[in-house]
């Protein structure tokens, strides 16, 4: 009998919305890392569809959700500069969990803990469909760039 797989809030808020998509799974016990390039050859898509969820602050509870292709890294002038911050850095991982409800490496623009000001890099939006973590280690989403910015009421930018 087939194990039942457990639902993320990511998933739930998906469903929620009525958008479609496909959950992706890949193994996490192999011994291989789960950076991005890695788990794109996991799960079997060219890595130019696999985003990666990345949270910055500008100090003082202004936290800002940034989703930009795993092979590439979030340009901090120019998302600072997108989101009318004079500085951005990056959270420490540790406060991630609390801050999100997710992990390093699970962390999905849908489904946080709060809704932060969402930001997906330019690259995303003339594609078919987009591939970002489903809210854990292991489990990816595939659904089209559009209905997931308009579920986390997200906006397009370069930030890359």
């Amino acid at each position: 009998m087939a194990k039942k797989i457990a639902k993320t809030n990511a998933v739930r808020l998906i469903e929620q919305q009525k958008i479609s998509y496909e959950l992706l799974l890949y193994a996490t016990d192999d011994g291989q890392a789960v950076d991005g390039i890695t788990v794109s050859e996991k799960i079997g898509y060219p890595f130019e569809y696999v985003y990666k969820t990345l949270i910055a602050t500008a100090g003082a509870n202004r936290y800002y959700v940034f989703v930009v292709p795993v092979a590439e890294e979030l340009d901090l002038k120019k998302a600072a500069k997108v989101i009318g911050e004079k500085k951005i850095e990056m959270i420490a991982v540790k406060d991630l969990l609390g801050l999100t409800g997710y992990v390093r490496g699970g962390c999905s623009p849908i489904g946080m803990k709060k809704l932060f000001p969402t930001y997906f890099d330019t690259t995303a939006e003339i594609l078919d469909f987009m591939i970002v973590s489903a809210g854990k280690i292991g489990m990816k989403l595939k659904v089209a760039p559009l209905d997931l910015a308009k579920a986390c009421d997200g906006k397009f930018a370069e930030i890359v």
